[in-house]
């Protein structure tokens, strides 16, 4: 490692050394080499482009899918003294001829631009006369087809590689599976050498999936534990997203919803308060948190199923990127199953797309079904292991697993015995010999099926039909009203009887226990906790005053680190991680008299 970027790192950043393969690569980019990074979430990929971009002659140019995005990173830079900027369709009159004027003279380190704004020919044109250090693609899996953010722009960004071919070209991204990796060097022409792969491991991240049985009172129990803390709610559709805002806000929670649907005012002013205030909870479809900055998110919670392993890392992963404890938890039934099928089979995708599609989602419902340690689940999908964490539900209350192949029987012959056509609570109340004025109705309360299933309760029965669902051994009719059918594979097992194991329901249970608070919570001792809420209010003074989020300033880890030292004077100050030249003489005087106020 050469003196410029570790005095960078020091100066600049606040930070004695370098993290795991951070040093590898920023040695790798110096020396005029391209990289392919992945990294997770938390793992430091930013410093791997930005170092360099600093370091090297030339402006460091970072393509970057979001303008809001870009924005809390040129705020970030800028408090701690680095030239950067970000060129978008916001940018009008006087401040886009500035920033034109500001790439001309090279007085940049770094520029932030969209990869639309990027293939303009006159943006090209400027750059071609401009000096380039490097060229960063951030969020490098929307590149690929595969990839769960596909964005038809960031195809053709491989029109750089003949553009620039003498600039070293950075991909980086936190979520790409072994398919979507190929496609991102075949088509930036990076080698496989040049390939860092650094894991996927998000050990601070609490894992938890459950199946739905009155959601609201789960994520109400859930939340309970995350009061005065920020944290995103995603749900699959634009009304459930606006419903659920409401109800949250009817609790007393600061709730606030973003989709695709709201007025882009409306949409961007929701989404500034979340970056910007304390304990407000987002509720959102996807729409919302490719490359969320926001590094304080204690938790996240999924009201619906995901739509694959890659969009359930990338959309957890936004918690915790301070590295600090954060909480996920997932909510799904049968209905999601189905609705995500139908989803596939009705899209208009080749039948190559469809097949790769129906692979992802059978993964993720493994991830959902599996009696085993989830993170070990989770990192097999992209080739990483894991021993079992013990920072997931599944390691704290391990699920039982019982012979299922009696129960998948009954369940299959009762709903071919009802006609295929009715749903899933209709089923169960035939096989508990139920008396629904429909069931009598329709002569079911004679068929050889009616009662015989009293060996298992409804909640099981939902379980057993759901995990036949997701087994594709039963199809669901969501055009219609839910009915229920058998599948090809269904009626192959009712011939073939093979034995089945299937999970049984685990207790209710969203929210962690006291044994797990010490994993899910910022442990501070009383004093210094004191000391941090002290330091967390200033830090938002400062921020509102200069309309930029909090944790531009210093993150809440930081922060923890300044209430634990105590420091008394800058020289002292000047040690703790992330507090670099720049901030130590904006804020050092500020925050010093905090910390002196609560020294006795």
């Amino acid at each position: 490692m050469t003196a410029r970027p570790l005095h960078i790192l020091k100066t600049v950043y606040g930070y004695d050394a370098f993290r795991g393969p951070q040093a590898a690569i920023v040695d790798h980019v110096m020396a005029g080499n391209n990289a392919f990074v992945l990294m997770p979430t938390g793992g430091g990929k930013s410093l791997c482009y930005q170092i360099p971009a600093i370091a090297r002659p030339g402006m460091g140019l970072i393509v970057s899918p979001l303008i809001a995005l870009m924005a809390d990173q040129v705020a970030a830079l800028r408090q701690a003294g680095v030239k950067a900027a970000a060129l978008n369709s916001d940018l009008q009159g006087d401040e886009r001829y500035a920033l034109w004027r500001a790439i001309s003279s090279g007085a940049l380190d770094l520029l932030y631009v969209a990869p639309e704004t990027l293939l303009r020919p006159d943006i090209l044109d400027l750059l071609h006369r401009t000096p380039l250090s490097l060229i960063a693609i951030d969020e490098a899996h929307c590149l690929s087809q595969w990839g769960h953010d596909f964005r038809p722009s960031y195809r053709q960004l491989d029109a750089l590689v003949t553009q620039f071919p003498d600039t070293p070209r950075m991909a980086l991204t936190a979520t790409a599976d072994a398919p979507t990796r190929a496609e991102i060097l075949s088509h930036l022409h990076i080698a496989e050498s040049d390939a860092f792969v650094a894991g996927f491991d998000r050990p601070n991240i609490r894992y938890a999936i459950a199946e739905k049985d009155n959601p609201r009172a789960q994520l109400k129990r859930f939340l309970k534990e995350h009061e005065s803390e920020s944290g995103i709610v995603y749900c699959l559709s634009k009304k459930k997203t606006e419903e659920t805002a409401a109800w949250l806000s009817e609790q007393g929670y600061t709730a606030l919803p973003y989709h695709g649907g709201m007025d882009k005012v409306e949409r961007q002013k929701n989404q500034t308060r979340f970056q910007r205030e304390e304990a407000v909870i987002m509720v959102a479809t996807i729409a919302f948190g490719m490359g969320i900055d926001k590094p304080d998110v204690r938790f996240v919670a999924h009201l619906d199923l995901p739509g694959s392993i890659e969009a359930y890392y990338q959309e957890t992963g936004r918690a915790g990127r301070d590295g600090l404890p954060s909480d996920t938890l997932m909510l799904y039934g049968h209905e999601d199953i189905a609705q995500r099928i139908r989803f596939i089979e009705e899209s208009d995708a080749p039948e190559q797309r469809k097949r790769m599609e129906r692979q992802k989602l059978d993964a993720l419902l493994g991830l959902a079904e599996t009696a085993s340690c989830r993170r070990q689940v989770l990192l097999s999908y992209f080739g990483d292991h894991s021993e079992p964490c013990g920072n997931c539900d599944t390691c704290a209350e391990p699920p039982e697993l019982f012979d299922g192949t009696v129960a998948t029987l009954k369940a299959l012959s009762c709903i071919h015995r009802t006609g295929e056509r009715f749903g899933q609570a209709y089923i169960v109340e035939v096989l508990l010999g139920g008396s629904d004025e429909r069931i009598v109705r329709s002569g079911h309360d004679r068929i050889s099926t009616y009662g015989i299933g009293k060996e298992h309760d409804s909640r099981t029965w939902r379980a057993i039909l759901r995990q036949l669902i997701a087994l594709r051994l039963v199809d669901v009719d969501l055009a219609g009203h839910g009915g229920l059918s058998i599948s090809e594979a269904g009626r192959r097992f009712l011939r073939e009887k093979p034995t089945l194991m299937l999970r049984a329901p685990a207790r209710a249970r969203a929210a962690p226990t006291k044994k797990d608070r010490a994993r899910t919570a910022i442990s501070l001792p009383e004093a210094d906790r004191t000391l941090f809420q002290a330091l967390r209010e200033k830090r938002s003074e400062l921020a509102r005053a200069q309309a930029v989020p909090p944790y531009v300033i210093f993150h809440d880890r930081t922060l923890i680190e300044l209430a634990a030292a105590r420091p008394a004077s800058r020289s002292q100050m000047a040690k703790v991680p992330g507090v670099g030249e720049v901030k130590l003489d904006r804020y050092a005087a500020v925050f010093l008299a905090v910390i002196a106020e609560h020294v006795e």
